[in-house]
């Protein structure tokens, strides 16, 4: 369905397609009619050019009827403040925070995870899982190694801040800090902040 044609809904969410596993899961758990939302997911590597990320919102929004309420599913993202306007254009809200790690951590356990150790690459399930086709891909490290040393000569670690208990996203989130051939820690945080934030931002 195009968000044009969109007249009836009570929320439309547009959200990142990082987020589409775990959102899914909220959305149906929260109470209420679950045919209230209307979700449309941006593609993941909108991440690899941030700046793009509020014009792709803007885009999707489009030209929605009266009386929807808009959700963006996004925190910053690194789009540098740029998406706030859209936003406020919008009449919308959105995820609080810098990007995806910091409402899925929480604030207090991020901002503690990044004042111990700045120079922290964090992954998510979702990125674990693609970390092949968002980072190595994506980046041009496939094609050009030497791109690794220039990108990550500033981190000292990986953290896996994972949503699930699958043992095989611990094990991807493993092999990505190998290849960049960093430390790898595990902080597991669930979903209960993320649920928080969106049950908030939905309400």
């Amino acid at each position: 369905m195009k968000v044009s044609e969109i007249a009836s809904a009570r929320t439309l969410v547009v959200a990142c397609g990082a987020l589409a596993r775990e959102l899914r899961n909220i959305l149906a758990q929260l109470p209420g009619d679950a045919d209230r939302f209307d979700v449309v997911f941006l593609p993941a590597n909108l991440h690899n050019r941030p700046q793009d990320i509020p014009a792709a919102v803007e885009h999707a929004v489009g030209d929605v009827g009266a009386g929807v309420r808009v959700f963006i599913a996004y925190a910053d993202c690194g789009t540098g403040g740029l998406l706030d306007p859209v936003v406020a254009r919008l009449h919308a809200t959105r995820l609080p925070g810098a990007h995806c790690y910091e409402f899925f951590a929480g604030s207090s356990v991020f901002a503690t995870l990044a004042e111990t150790e700045p120079g922290t690459f964090y992954l998510t399930d979702f990125l674990a899982r693609h970390f092949d086709a968002l980072v190595v891909q994506g980046l041009g490290i496939d094609r050009h190694p030497e791109l690794r040393d220039q990108y990550f000569a500033h981190y000292t670690r990986v953290v896996l801040l994972s949503q699930s208990d699958d043992p095989a996203v611990v094990e991807l989130g493993r092999v990505a800090a190998d290849r960049l051939e960093l430390a790898f820690e595990h902080v597991h945080v669930g979903l209960i902040p993320f649920a928080s934030a969106i049950e908030a931002g939905v309400a």
